[in-house]
């Protein structure tokens, strides 16, 4: 895997941008409420976003193939999360950096590399292909066992979408792990602690890294 010279823009906005990845399950939704309800405490400005979004034709089509209405091949799926994190960025998540605020994402490109290599997709392709998005200021790897992600879906009640089956995910959280290898500014947590013990850990980490 070799990263572009000039891979990803690292942001130049007053506000701090922050990504949550994982297997699907791992936890991250969970995490990212709690730090935007913490933040905001602090009287931080905050909003959470999650990608894919609802709001494009993109998202839309997205979301149609990962509940299995629509069939699409792998790479012509890749290019509709591009389509639809271009959108995410230029309406919600630069504006709200530009004006200060802390954005705090549930996935972000990192996901399409992971989840795109672990479908059979050539991961320096993926790189080029999200090499223009802009570069978060800190992401935060949840490592949760692909058993403990499919027993955490299935409890919630939830049917099990495209990616959501524990060999895949095998395969695709050893790509995330690659990728924390790669690229800065990324931190790999233990998903299978408490809920309340990840946070903790959050917090010092976005305290020490990002000084909220």
């Amino acid at each position: 895997m070799k990263l572009p010279k000039k891979y990803m823009k690292k942001n130049p906005y007053s506000g701090k941008f922050i990504v949550f990845e994982g297997l699907d399950g791992s936890g991250q939704t969970t995490q990212v409420n709690l730090l935007k309800e913490f933040l905001t405490r602090k009287e931080f400005k905050v909003i959470s976003t999650k990608e894919p979004t609802l709001d494009s034709k993109a998202g839309k089509k997205i979301r149609k193939v990962l509940d299995k209405e629509l069939t699409i091949s792998a790479k012509k799926l890749q290019g509709l999360f591009a389509k639809d994190r271009a959108k995410h960025l230029k309406k919600i998540i630069i504006p709200n950096l530009k004006s200060g605020k802390v954005v705090i994402s549930d996935r972000y490109l990192f996901s399409s590399l992971a989840y795109g290599t672990g479908n059979g997709l050539d991961l320096d392709y993926l790189i080029s292909l999200n090499k223009k998005f802009l570069e978060p200021d800190l992401t935060i790897f949840l490592k949760t066992s692909p058993r403990v992600c499919v027993e955490r879906i299935k409890k919630r009640g939830e049917k099990i979408t495209l990616f959501e089956k524990e060999r895949q995910l095998e395969k695709v959280w050893k790509i995330f792990e690659k990728l924390s290898k790669k690229f800065r500014n990324i931190v790999v947590l233990d998903g299978e602690k408490s809920i309340k013990e990840i946070f903790e850990e959050i917090k010092k980490i976005v305290h020490s890294k990002l000084n909220l």
